[in-house]
């Protein structure tokens, strides 16, 4: 297949709202809200997510990838320095053996339904790099979940991606922060 990316923004928006929408919310309502600073809290809903994405997109505090299939926005990766994500995965044993912060991190990927497993996720990745690089470059990392040597986990989802995409794209492993999660990283 041959996709396309864009960068969510104002002309976006209505094309990431669909496809959304068409996907319960993702996560029920997450609204790809989770590694941003007010993150997810108990009381977060998915109307006050959305908000506070369309906020976001607004203020231009988010980065996200969108990849689209002709016209269709089909799926995403988001990305963008520390500060715009701070919420990471297992942050205690993230911050355990910390040496030094990433210039960005690759926070969620979401690939739509009836489009996983066709290849929307790989040129998600390979538009993030793409504008990393167009940004300046820098260290960046991801934090990917183990398959290899784990059994098949019916029904989930990975939102942080699988580790061997982001080995096909050179990133190494860093260090383990959870039983199947690592930290990967790769100088654009």
């Amino acid at each position: 297949m041959t996709y396309t990316t864009r960068l969510l923004d104002d002309d976006t928006w209505d094309d990431f709202a669909r496809l959304v929408e068409a996907n319960n919310g993702v996560w029920g309502g997450c609204w790809c809200m989770g590694f941003h600073p007010e993150g997810l809290g108990k009381d977060s809903t998915a109307d006050g997510n959305r908000r506070a994405k369309r906020e976001h997109v607004r203020r231009r505090t988010v980065r996200q990838v969108l990849v689209y299939d002709g016209d269709e926005c089909v799926g995403w990766c988001q990305y963008g320095p520390p500060a715009e994500l701070p919420n990471i995965l297992n942050r205690k044993a993230y911050e355990k053996e910390l040496t030094e912060l990433p210039d960005w991190r690759i926070g969620c990927i979401f690939t739509g339904r009836g489009h996983r497993g066709k290849g929307v996720a790989r040129a998600a990745v390979a538009g993030v790099l793409d504008a990393v690089e167009k940004a300046g470059g820098g260290l960046v990392e991801a934090y990917p979940e183990q398959v290899e040597g784990r059994e098949p986990q019916r029904g989930s989802y990975f939102h942080t991606g699988p580790e061997d995409l982001f080995a096909e794209f050179g990133f190494e492993r860093d260090r383990k922060i959870a039983k199947w999660r690592w930290t990967m990283r790769r100088q654009v």
